[in-house]
This record gives structure tokens, sequence and C-alpha cells, in this order.
């Protein structure tokens, strides 16, 4: 299935029903720190997707798996995931570039995801209604069942490809359904030992069909068969806004961009608030959707925080990911840095100070500060999904709510203070499908309900929340007269 060309490259094809498919366009995925080929991908064509959905829908058809089957197979999952950590984490921080220490971390997550998922296909269940508290039906009985959907598309990221894929699949099968799954072709490897991870786990051919093609086409190509029933999508605005333009009548779930607020009221503990926005800023190279970007501080203490924040980033290692020591690595590509980049030069022009970093090096760019910024510059109103952090004055709460509240994004945000009454009034006032208190933006625990408003998606990921979009409500009504 998986052919390993020499140490440190893999020939990687699509699975579909348990067999290799190889495509005819082959392009290679580089060790995004050092731009070694760590493997080889193939395309698939037009037919052999229609194919794996074919594949999807006829084994959803035949399903046999019964709850506690799907239960024992995905906590086999997360056991063999446990087993195979560090293998997988190596291969991670290659693929992605991000650390081997929070490659490590995402692998534990995913570890959660699959067990979750596993509780979750035995707790699939309905409840009674009742239907006899109305009028002329005191001789039947309701209930409803929660029933699989049919073949679920799943598209995933190349930020946090290995958890966020669970994040999909667990939840998938845990309710019943058959997949596609066509990863980022940035990450092929970790996709790959996943779906084996879960043939070891004795998941049976064709309920996940692994598949690798180029976006713009594979979107094409599923979105125009209507065999699939589902879509569930992680990744930019623009291309969630077209699935779901394309997609018709069918069910989407869309995880997508955010630009963070983070505010920091006069009241907060700046050692914590500057330590949260160091480390969530920075996390992944600022590659993640809720990365901490706009940061609102009261003027009675921006001077001291900006010194914090400058002190606490200065301390990071920056470099080869793959070193126990380093805390951040290299973008995912340099098309993306060059974006970075430019964006901030943009910034620069129109009267933005850079108060710390700004240079580049290979594929790293080191942490970045901001200062001077305002609503128009597209650090401010857009997403970054690079390693930099505004930084905004405010004195007024209402206002900084507004300014907050001043986008087209809405996933999660965060408030520093020592007031719980601060504290709950922001959180009632910021528009996001989420708010964290006295931790940064980016915090998420994988069992919460995770998903954002506006352009920030559709939908609630998290094992329990997942499995609600990946089903429906089917009532059940008995008549009991029938004599």
């Amino acid at each position: 299935m998986e052919k390993q060309i020499n140490n440190k490259t893999y020939e990687i094809d699509s699975v579909i029903n348990g067999k290799v498919y190889k495509g005819a366009t082959t392009v290679n995925v580089l060790n995004k720190f050092n731009n070694e080929v760590i493997a080889e991908v193939s395309y698939l064509d037009k037919e052999t997707v229609d194919l794996a959905i074919d594949v999807a829908l006829e084994t959803f058809k035949k399903d046999t798996l019964s709850k506690y089957d799907r239960y024992t197979i995905l906590r086999k999952a997360s056991d063999l995931i446990q087993e195979r950590k560090e293998e997988l984490a190596q291969d991670l921080s290659r693929e992605v570039g991000k650390t081997i220490r929070e490659a490590r971390v995402e692998i534990d997550r995913a570890i959660q995801t699959m067990l979750l998922s596993a509780e979750e296909a035995k707790n699939l269940v309905g409840e009674q209604i009742p239907i006899d508290a109305t009028p002329n039906n005191d001789k039947k009985i309701a209930y409803y069942t929660r029933a699989p959907l049919g073949v679920i598309c799943a598209i995933t990221p190349f930020n946090v490809p290995f958890n966020l894929a669970c994040h999909k699949i667990g939840p998938a099968i845990a309710a019943g359904n058959t997949m596609v799954w066509k990863p980022a072709t940035d990450t092929p490897i970790t996709a790959f030992k996943l779906l084996q991870i879960l043939q070891d786990a004795g998941l049976p051919n064709g309920y996940v069909n692994l598949l690798f093609g180029s976006g713009k086409d594979m979107g094409d190509y599923f979105t125009k068969n209507d065999k699939i029933a589902k879509f569930t999508f992680t990744g930019s605005p623009a291309v969630g806004q077209w699935l779901k333009e394309n997609s018709g009548l069918r069910s989407v779930s869309l995880e997508l961009g955010n630009n963070s607020p983070n505010i920091v009221h006069s009241d907060a503990n700046i050692d914590l608030a500057a330590k949260s926005c160091v480390k969530w800023g920075f996390a992944n190279a600022g590659q993640t959707c809720i990365s901490v970007q706009r940061v609102y501080v009261h003027k009675e203490i921006i001077e001291v925080f900006k010194n914090k924040l400058v002190e606490y980033t200065s301390k990071l290692v920056v470099g080869d990911p793959l070193e126990e020591s380093t805390d951040m690595g290299p973008m995912i590509n340099p098309r993306e840095l060059d974006r970075v980049e430019n964006w901030i030069s943009e910034a620069v022009e129109q009267g933005a100070k850079i108060i710390y970093g700004g240079q580049r090096e290979g594929n790293v760019l080191y942490p970045t500060i901001i200062e001077n910024v305002n609503n128009s510059m597209k650090l401010v109103c857009e997403e970054i999904f690079g390693p930099v952090i505004t930084v905004l004055e405010y004195e007024d709460l209402e206002d900084v709510i507004e300014q907050a509240n001043n986008s087209s994004y809405g996933l999660q945000s965060a408030i520093f203070t020592q007031d719980i009454n601060t504290a709950l009034y922001v959180s009632d006032k910021l528009q996001s499908g989420g708010v964290v208190i006295n931790d940064g933006s980016t915090y998420r625990a994988d069992l919460m309900p995770y998903g954002g408003i506006k352009n920030s998606g559709i939908g609630k990921e998290g094992p329990k929340y997942a499995i609600k979009e990946m089903t429906y409500i089917k009532p059940i009504i008995i008549n009991l007269d029938v004599k």
C-alpha cells in the first residue's frame, strides 16, 4: 500500500476498498524545514474518484458494524495511535514543520479524539416522543432515532492534519457512515498511516477511502457526484464558500478562518496574558485558525504588556522543528511566507511598527510583534495564518468589544481579566463561537463543541457534536389500534 523508496522518501497512492490506486500525475512533498523530498504522491482522475464514492455507498448499504463494533474499532485505533506515537510525531514534524513537541501534543489529542468517538458510538440514542399527549393519538406511541446520512466527504487541512482527520473520521464511523477522505497533499504520510491504523484496528475495507488529488479538481469531482450525502471541510473561507455554493441542498460542516481578538483588560494578570499570547500566537508558526492575532490592550498597562510580550518572545528558540529545544519552526511553504511578508511590508508602509522580529531565514519567518496598526490593514482585518501578533490600544470596554466584533470572522476570542463580572460580561457580548477567559483564543479541548459564526463556518466539531451533524432524526410512530 505504501512503499518507502529510501530511508527518507515514501511513495504514496490512494486506497479504495483496501486496494491501491496510482494516479497518472505525481507531485513531490517536501520537508518544510530543509526542502528535502520526503514523499511522492499521485493524483486520481474523476473516474477513480467516482469509483471510490460508489464503493463507499455500497459499503454503507451493506453496513454490518454494530455500535459495539464501531466502539471496538475506534477504541483499538486510539490504542494503536498511542503505540505508534513517536513515529507519527516524527512524520508530522517533517510534513507540517511544527516542532516535535507540538507534533507529540497533536498525536496525544488524536488519541483522545478517537477514544471520545468510540465512547459516543455507544451513546447514539434518541428519545420517546409524547405523541399521546396530543389529541386523537392515545392509541399511538412514538420515538426517534439518530440515523447515519450515508457517504461523508471529508476534506482536511495541512496545519493539524492528523487530529483534524480524526475529528471527522471518528464521528463519521461512530455514527454509522462511510467516507471518502481527501487530506492535504502536504501531509500524505500521516494520512496514509492513519488509514493503516484504522485497518489494523479492524475497520473493514470500503468504510474509509483515502483519495489524493488537487484541491480544485477534487472539489469539482466531489460536488458533482450526488451520491455524497454530506461534506465536512476544514480550510479557507473562500474554498468553504465555494463548497457550500456547489453542494446544493446537501449538509455541509465548515471550519474556516478567524482573526482572533484577545482582550487584555486593565486588571489582567499581565504576566499570564503575555505568556499566553506568545504561546498561542506562535504555536505551529501561527498557522492555526484560532491563533492569537489581534491583541487589544488597555492603555493603562500597554507599555508593561508590550515589554513582557517582547521578553517572552525573545526567549523562543526558532529553527529545526525536529530539535527537542525548538519552539517554532517553518511555515508550510515559501508562497505563504511571501504573502505574510508582503502583508507586513504593506502595513509598515501605512505606519505600522515592528517591535520584534520580522526577519526571514530560509522557510522560517521569525515570530513578529507589530504595533501602530489599524482595522484597514490586512494584518488586522484578515487572517494572517503566520507568526505575527498585532497589538492595539484601547481605553473603553464597550469600544474594545465593538472593535473585537468588527470582523467578518467569529470563531474564538479571549478576555484576560481578574474580575468575574467583566469576564462574563465581555464573554456575553463577544460575537464568536467560543470565548476563553484568562487563556489565549487558541485553546481547544477535543471534547468541547467547536465551531464559528459569520465567515468562520457552519456547524460544530467535537465527537459528540459532530455526530449530530452526521446523522438525522428519524421519528418512528407505532399505531397500537390494529384491531
